[in-house]
């Protein structure tokens, strides 16, 4: 049973004094079942591609209907953060399904179909431990010194280099990964990091502008110094809102477009 308790003048002398400071806050019941479901996903209880509860077992577990259970799993839902299969339930989103591992990636080749270039091949250049610089501890919110891990990878579209990305991750979270680790990884990086790291990224903020392409982009991606490559700086989070990955990817795009569809 969820209880929702507000500063009351009888036991507590306070509130009587001070009642134009206090706003109660509420939010709906559905809102707060969806936190709880949550809370169950950031602590590992259901691991990702796993089914939850169904909607029933849910609604017995918070003793609510189930009809708020199901608005709450729609919200989730929408978020990206849980996956509808008709007849079989609801499961925990993972990077590795199709409809999933693409929600991050919108270079587009130009024909206009995401797939007909097959995989990308990854060249990881390199995965070493360094320290982080005052920009890479703020967007990660870290203290400029502590512990990172650095990669940088080459993504290829037939034999073509694409995408150059260097990434930022705390160190303690991922103890153990090596370049070995990613380049002998088949699927999604993020797919990785759930998997072996118990790592989830549920949301991503991302800053775009256009570039010229320095020297050591140039002979990554093959192309001229020179060259404008559109710059996406993106910061990745895992469940309530802590950031755990920084991003700089640069995209080549004389073959390739930067596709979102808004709503």
């Amino acid at each position: 049973m969820i209880t929702l308790t507000l500063p009351n003048s009888e036991t507590n002398p306070a509130a009587s004094d001070n009642k134009s400071s206090i706003t109660p806050s509420f939010s709906p019941l559905y809102q707060q079942i969806k936190g709880m479901i949550l809370n169950s996903l950031r602590l590992g209880e259901w691991k990702p591609g796993e089914a939850i509860p169904s909607e029933m077992e849910l609604a017995t577990r918070f003793r609510v209907s189930q009809g708020t259970v199901r608005k709450a799993i729609d919200d989730l839902a929408a978020e990206h953060l849980l996956v509808r299969r008709q007849g079989k339930g609801t499961f925990v989103a993972t990077h590795a399904e199709q409809q999933v591992q693409f929600r991050f990636l919108k270079l587009v080749p130009n024909n206009g179909n995401p797939g007909s270039e097959g995989p990308a091949h990854r060249n990881i250049v390199q995965c070493r431990r360094s320290t982080a610089s005052a920009d890479v501890a703020r967007a990660l919110a870290l203290r400029t010194g502590d512990s990172v891990l650095q990669a940088r990878r080459v993504l290829s579209f037939l034999g073509t280099p694409a995408i150059l990305e260097d990434i930022w991750l705390p160190a303690a979270p991922f103890k153990g990964l090596t370049a070995e680790r990613l380049t002998n990884h088949q699927g999604p990086m993020y797919a990785l990091f759930e998997t072996a790291f118990n790592v989830s990224m549920v949301r991503a903020e991302e800053r775009i502008r256009a570039e010229p392409a320095t020297e050591a982009h140039a002979e990554l991606l093959k192309i001229d110094q020179g060259t404008p490559l559109l710059s996406v700086e993106r910061i990745a989070y895992t469940y309530k809102d802590v950031p755990m990955e920084l991003r700089r990817g640069y995209y080549r795009t004389d073959t390739h477009y930067y596709h979102n569809r808004l709503s």
